[in-house]
């Protein structure tokens, strides 16, 4: 396994879920930490947990729908810390309204602008300075929804998860004889706050049976922790307990 002390990770979405307990245990494991997020409150929470437990992290707002914003916030990390070894892209909404009989085309356009446009914008802007080095990784948090079609999670966020895989796939086909890796974790059901958007309630006990924001944290460590020659190019987790029948 690869020793990540002294690498730079950035992680998107972090203020809350996956994206948090990325930054937590990439930060354990060695990581400088930079995170980003809509609502500065809980990036600097996140921040202020991390120097506590002795890593070093540091947060930059960012709405990842704002391509401009996006390549500015790469830049100020570039010149903060010269390089951005990880990527962990984990930004991303769906709306309660979100089957074909209510959605609107409003909720249609921020959906595909943060889960879908905001991950081409952050791969985009990194992209040129890992070339440069000649190494590294994305990790771009997708969905089980992009391994098929479920009136689950209504047509924009299947839509972006779909096309955010095969984006993914067709950045690592361009870019990995640059030594640049890219992965694709697909979860099934996990207890975020994105659960609260569901038409239909998910009940604590519910929650409890599903996968955590911790286990997705530990799998983004172990993908990260791969050395450079080998790359995880998809992979789907998902709870035991099926809460809706065979």
């Amino acid at each position: 396994m690869q020793n990540l002390t002294g690498h730079v990770a950035w992680i998107t979405g972090a203020g809350t879920g996956i994206g948090e307990s990325a930054a937590l245990k990439l930060a354990a494991a060695g990581c400088t930490i930079v995170v980003s997020g809509r609502r500065p409150e809980p990036l600097d929470s996140l921040v202020e947990r991390i120097i506590a437990e002795g890593g070093v992290a540091s947060s930059e707002p960012l709405d990842v729908s704002d391509k401009h914003a996006v390549s500015a916030v790469v830049q100020r990390i570039l010149d903060a810390h010269s390089k951005i070894d990880i990527c962990v892209l984990s930004a991303g909404i769906n709306v309660t309204d979100r089957n074909w009989p209510v959605i609107t085309t409003d909720a249609w356009d921020d959906v595909i602008a943060i889960d879908l446009n905001g991950a081409f914008y952050c791969c985009h802007s990194v992209l040129p300075s890992m070339r440069e080095h000649g190494q590294g990784l994305i990790i771009n948090v997708s969905s089980m929804a992009a391994k098929g079609i479920s009136a689950l999670t209504g047509p924009a966020y299947i839509a972006a998860k779909h096309a955010m895989n095969a984006m993914t796939e067709s950045l690592l086909l361009e870019e990995r004889n640059n030594g640049i890796r890219a992965t694709i974790i697909c979860p099934g059901e996990v207890a975020t706050p994105i659960l609260d958007q569901r038409p239909v309630p998910v009940s604590d006990e519910d929650k409890a049976r599903i996968l955590q924001s911790e286990d997705l944290g530990d799998l983004v460590l172990f993908v990260a922790q791969q050395p450079p020659h080998i790359t995880l190019n998809e992979i789907l987790i998902t709870p035991t307990y099926n809460r809706f029948g065979i």
